[in-house]
């Protein structure tokens, strides 16, 4: 089964069932069905084949998650970007993955024309517009497309993560990868038509591919959250109240908020039946009082890179009072096996973690099949770069990375690419970005040499990392440094700048 094949087979069991709801209205199945193929249809006249890549650059709506469903048809690979990401980033991309169509609004297909790519071929969002506008829609057939041939092998979608170079870089997910994991997690929540789930996560992160397609594998329906209600936790609690999401899935930092701000416990009659959380460790106090308030809820730590989407899962039950640390993340999903690689044991890496601990690797169903322009992965491996601990039950607790990587709300963000963007300004000589904090308080640190008499205030280096940068990995601290801090082996000494974050900046 392919992704497209998900939806025809829900609007052929029940084409009267609402599949969408969203800021730009509904859908039921049969509708989603016979828009998609016209869509497809729309695509197959601006070019698009089997194995072409099409952007998505758009903000959540239920045209978008049509267009996802009509590339699909066409057995083609759609490539979601965050429709706050500056022209510069977005034509990354596109350059990068080698799109030539692109669905998106007018004003960002202007943007990109006057950028230079005046190659690109559009299919718009908007109801009129220069080019293939959605009003021209209607007019294609609605007709089932002769089978587009896609095997398990064939590339699905691609979601770009933030790259360690200074350039994003693209995972590629297999239709075997996706279904791997969407049969997986119908199972896991029994899926059926009565569910609500909500989509609180972004299209471009790999979060939403739950809520998207568990929900149309078991005929229910989902509700598109709009990226600007996405960390508004009043908004948020009177959605699930209205909506009656039966299932929710997010990271932990917007149920934090949601209870902390948006008085979500003070609702007995809370829908869910499913909690599901990623991307993050969900700090235990306030973990609690969630797993208490709803009782009969089944709750679900997941966890896995984007380059492997879920490998491990752990059901939450009783929270004992006296655990202070996360839960674990919990033991192999998805048909996948995860095991840990240990250092030598004369390492300093191996001296300092102690016995058991090591860095999660995990091969299986789920496991990409590489990154866009480089080597295929094939069967080996991946490492994720996470430390984790064996349990003595089999399964694995998080600790914390190997690398520079670092989280703003279960976005993983490379330093390295802030810091090719922060060492393109020609004031700034030498610079360091670090994470402090956790969970909703998380903010990024720049340490920076300046290359002039003064150094740059906070309010200019924002500005030059917004014109090259998401919002999500804007810098929120600058702090000047005659000199960075250096290991004995002339390497940037994070740890040190780590220290230096904790502390109060000096005037």
């Amino acid at each position: 089964m392919t992704l497209d094949q998900i939806v025809v087979r829900a609007a052929a069991r029940a084409p009267e069932a609402v599949a969408l709801k969203g800021p730009d209205g509904t859908l039921t199945y049969g509708q989603l069905d016979t828009l998609a193929n016209r869509i497809a249809r729309a695509l197959q006249e601006l070019g698009v084949k089997r194995g072409d890549r099409v952007g998505l650059w758009a903000e959540k709506s239920v045209r978008a998650v049509a267009a996802m469903q009509g590339i699909a048809r066409l057995g083609a690979a759609y490539v979601p970007m965050d429709p706050l990401n500056p022209a510069a980033r977005t034509r990354l991309i596109l350059d990068d993955c080698g799109i030539d169509v692109l669905v998106t609004t007018t004003t960002r297909a202007a943007e990109l024309h006057n950028a230079g790519l005046g190659r690109l071929r559009f299919l718009l969002v908007d109801d009129k517009g220069p080019a293939m506008s959605w009003d021209r829609l209607s007019g294609f057939p609605s007709e089932p497309l002769p089978p587009h041939g896609a095997g398990d092998n064939d590339l699905a979608y691609i979601l770009y993560t933030s790259g360690s170079t200074g350039t994003p870089k693209g995972v590629c997910i297999s239709q075997r990868n996706a279904m791997a994991f969407i049969e997986w997690c119908h199972a896991l929540l029994g899926t059926t038509p009565e569910d609500r789930f909500s989509n609180h996560a972004p299209f471009f992160f790999d979060l939403s591919v739950l809520d998207l397609y568990a929900a149309f594998m078991g005929g229910a329906s989902v509700t598109l959250i709009p990226e600007a209600l996405a960390f508004s936790p009043e908004k948020l609690v009177e959605l699930v109240l209205r909506e009656r999401f039966t299932c929710w899935y997010s990271v932990p930092s917007a149920l934090m908020l949601m209870m902390q701000e948006g008085g979500l416990l003070n609702h007995a009659d809370l829908p869910f039946r499913a909690v599901l959380f990623a991307g993050e460790p969900f700090p235990i106090r306030h973990l609690r009082p969630l797993r208490e308030h709803l009782k009969h809820a089944r709750f679900f730590n997941l966890y896995g890179p984007t380059e492997t989407n879920v490998c491990t899962y752990h059901e939450v039950t009783d929270l004992p009072p006296h655990r202070t640390e996360p839960v674990p993340i919990g033991r192999a999903s998805c048909g996948n096996r995860v095991w840990l690689a240990r250092p030598p044991p004369d390492s300093e890496e191996a001296k300092e973690d102690g016995d058991g601990v090591g860095e999660l690797m995990v091969e299986g169903p789920t496991v990409m099949l590489g990154y866009w322009g480089q080597p295929p992965h094939g069967d080996r491996p991946y490492a994720t770069g996470d430390r984790c601990r064996e349990l003595p039950d089999g399964t694995f607790e998080y600790l914390g990375r190997r690398d520079n990587l670092l989280k703003v709300r279960g976005r993983r963000i490379e330093a390295g690419e802030i810091e090719a963007v922060l060492l393109s300004h020609p004031d700034i000589r030498e610079v360091g970005v670090v994470a402090t904090g956790s969970g909703l308080e998380t903010r990024l640190v720049a340490f920076m040499v300046s290359g002039s008499a003064r150094p740059l205030s906070l309010l200019k280096v924002k500005r030059h990392c917004a014109e090259r940068l998401p919002r999500y990995m804007i810098v929120d601290e600058v702090r000047a440094l005659p000199e960075l801090p250096r290991t004995p082996n002339g390497k940037l000494d994070r740890r040190a700048l780590r220290a230096l974050a904790q502390k109060p900046a000096t005037r």
